[in-house]
């Protein structure tokens, strides 16, 4: 699944190069005697198998979709072109390239050689490339964040960001800078929204409402008349601390007590004073966004360790989607953090504000957000409703939860004979003597629906409203579960039968896209994935008949393993596919830690992270630590101008 950035230039996103690279090695490439991969030359092994199969559309003048393989003339070429190279190497070795239906296809040795020597030259590529923490844009809280770091700032219960615009979401998250853009209809609402907390936040007398929490944190109430000038000096040190994520300086303090002055006016109350403050601070850049201190900005080889504040800020915002607390801030400010980082990140996991580690991470790499657009059919399904909806989401994320509270193993994910269900969820799942609303965790009967994949919450959000769909069930495993997306589809696919017009098993209704030579070589991989959860219906609940007739859940992967069901199915995943699924999770949380995409010098930290999983049992505290402990997330560079 490695997605190593988005290609810049839109050459990919021009040339539709999916359906294009198909033509790479159509037809017979000729190799006299086996080649070893990394010992082949690019100049002798194969740049004469493009000039002899591919030039004629990529090549020579010819730039069909888009794309012109004449371009890569050296070993160097291929490795600048590495993002598309990648994608010709996983084709290459699937044995999509060329696609069924050619009257020429390449022997199984001479597909090898080209999939295997991509495969060593760009390992070699990344494994020699210099160490590179990566760009990090600039960003602003993203409407989560800014709720959290609200909350927990101003001790308001409320979410004021929910009138904001949405944040836009890149590589899967709504947290990646590059995206987070800042628009004057948001400026106006961060304007409305610093006045309105400022005025739940502090109650001004003589209203009869006592002080708030806010009041009650920050000031030793009540506060002496000849002793306000002190406690307000001091609260505007501490509170800009807090808001701004690092140390202050003297001259800050001192032109924001000339600000609350100017604006509250001779003789206004200590609150108004305090209220002035909070708008202030609430529409600065220093709030609004993540600043990390850059002394060469626009120089990629100025490579530094972070500070340990913006160690405590990154710390935060990854495990709570907030700002960091008083015990990080007094950590940094003592240089001794990153001295107690496995400690501090026990602490930080075992805080209720970690629960938005699984709302933000969990629920956009699971695409539990989806459920909320998802509209299964009122009269096929009419037991679907919101507090379903809502109950389907929640067993998927306590279980999160609990693998992660409890250091389990990532593939409990997948193989977890337990789940968490209230009366409702209960019914729909066909389990006893479970009443009323409360979760509560339950053992399960067989491994029917072990992990997420058998969850409801999962199985509805793949379906269509009125049927499953397991073309998009099998694509969600490729994308979330193994990290092996496929390409997008072609255009013009031909739609299933209108309910009303059904005829046979979905099984039976797919079999004329498959037989597509165009569609059959992903559809062989989704396919057979997909239909082993044909016994959950469109909102996941358990079923042996499709359509009257009984259902065929049972199948072979395109690598070769066989199963009868979905149960056999996840165990495969969880043993022989299980380093594809602990890569997949661990490259998924490194990107939405980091707030970017992935390139390619983050495949070593990557590897190293998979590597400390593998030597301790592939539990979860390792993922986590392993990430805030990688290079990336502990350092930082400038970037080339353009």
């Amino acid at each position: 699944m490695f997605e190593y950035g988005a290609v810049k230039g839109g050459l990919v996103q021009r040339m539709g190069w999916f359906r294009v690279i198909l033509c790479l090695v159509a037809g017979s490439i000729t190799v006299t005697a086996a080649v070893d991969p990394a010992k082949a030359s690019f100049a002798k092994d194969i740049l004469p198998l493009l000039e002899d199969h591919c030039y004629a559309c990529h090549g020579d003048g010819e730039t069909k979709g888009g794309l012109a393989l004449d371009v890569f003339q050296t070993e160097k070429d291929v490795h600048h072109g590495y993002k598309i190279w990648e994608q010709i190497r996983k084709l290459v070795a699937a044995g999509e390239m060329p696609p069924e239906g050619r009257k020429k296809r390449p022997k199984d040795e001479e597909r090898d050689l080209l999939a295997d020597w991509s495969r060593h030259s760009l390992d070699t590529f990344y494994r020699t490339a210099p160490p590179d923490p990566g760009r990090v844009t600039v960003r602003r809280l993203n409407r989560s964040e800014y709720n959290n770091v609200v909350r927990d700032l101003l001790f308001v219960d409320f979410k004021p960001a929910k009138d904001f615009p949405a944040d836009d979401t890149g590589y899967g998250f709504d947290n990646i800078g590059d995206v987070l853009s800042m628009s004057p209809l948001l400026m106006e609402k961060y304007l409305d929204a610093a006045e309105t907390i400022a005025a739940v936040a502090v109650v001004i007398p003589p209203k009869e409402e006592g002080p708030t929490e806010f009041q009650k944190e920050y000031f030793k109430l009540p506060v002496a008349k000849d002793a306000e000038a002190g406690a307000f000096d001091v609260f505007v040190a501490k509170f800009m601390r807090r808001a701004y994520r690092r140390e202050i300086r003297d001259a800050e303090i001192t032109r924001m007590l000339a600000v609350s002055k100017a604006a509250a006016g001779e003789g206004a109350p200590l609150e108004a004073r305090v209220q002035v403050v909070i708008q202030a601070v609430m529409v600065s850049p220093h709030f609004l966004f993540r600043w990390e201190l850059d002394g060469a900005p626009s120089n990629p080889k100025a490579i530094r360790r972070l500070n340990e504040y913006e160690l405590a800020s990154r710390l935060a915002f990854f495990i709570w989607s907030s700002g960091p607390d008083d015990r990080l801030l007094d950590l940094a400010a003592k240089g001794v953090l990153r001295k107690q980082l496995e400690s501090e990140v026990q602490r930080m996991l075992a805080d209720s504000r970690a629960e938005a580690l699984v709302e933000n991470f969990a629920g956009q790499w699971l695409q539990l957000r989806n459920l909320d657009i998802v509209r299964p059919d009122k009269n096929l399904f009419p037991v679907y409703t919101p507090e379903l909806r809502e109950d389907m989401r929640q067993e998927t994320e306590l279980l999160f939860v609990d693998v992660l509270r409890e250091n389990r193993p990532l593939t409990e994910l997948l193989t977890a004979r337990y789940s968490f269900v209230n009366e409702r969820l209960a019914a729909l799942y066909g389990l006893p003597n479970v009443q009323g609303e409360a979760f509560r965790k339950v053992v399960l009967r067989g491994n029917t629906r072990a992990g997420v994949l058998g969850h409801a919450s999962v199985l509805t959000l793949t379906s269509d409203p009125d049927r499953t769909s397991p073309v998009k069930r099998g694509k969600y495993v490729l994308d979330n579960i193994l990290g092996t997306p496929p390409p997008p589809p072609p255009q013009n696919v031909p739609e299933l039968e209108e309910a009303g017009e059904i005829k046979g098993t979905m099984r039976e209704q797919m079999a004329k896209h498959s037989t597509n030579a165009v569609c059959a070589s992903c559809h062989k991989k989704m396919d057979p994935i997909g239909f082993a959860f044909e016994n959950f219906d469109a909102i996941g609940r358990y079923r042996t008949e499709d359509n009257g007739a009984p259902v065929d859940a049972g199948g072979q992967l395109d690598s070769g393993e066989p199963f009868r069901d979905a149960a056999e199915l996840r165990e495969i995943f969880a043993t022989k596919k299980s380093d594809l699924f602990i890569r997949c999770v661990t490259e998924k949380m490194l990107t939405y830690a980091l707030g970017r995409g992935l390139e390619y010098y983050d495949k070593r930290p990557v590897d190293k992270i998979v590597e400390r999983l593998k030597g301790n049992e592939d539990r979860s505290f390792h993922l986590v630590m392993g990430i805030v402990g990688s290079l990336p997330f502990d350092m930082k560079r400038g970037e080339a101008a353009p």
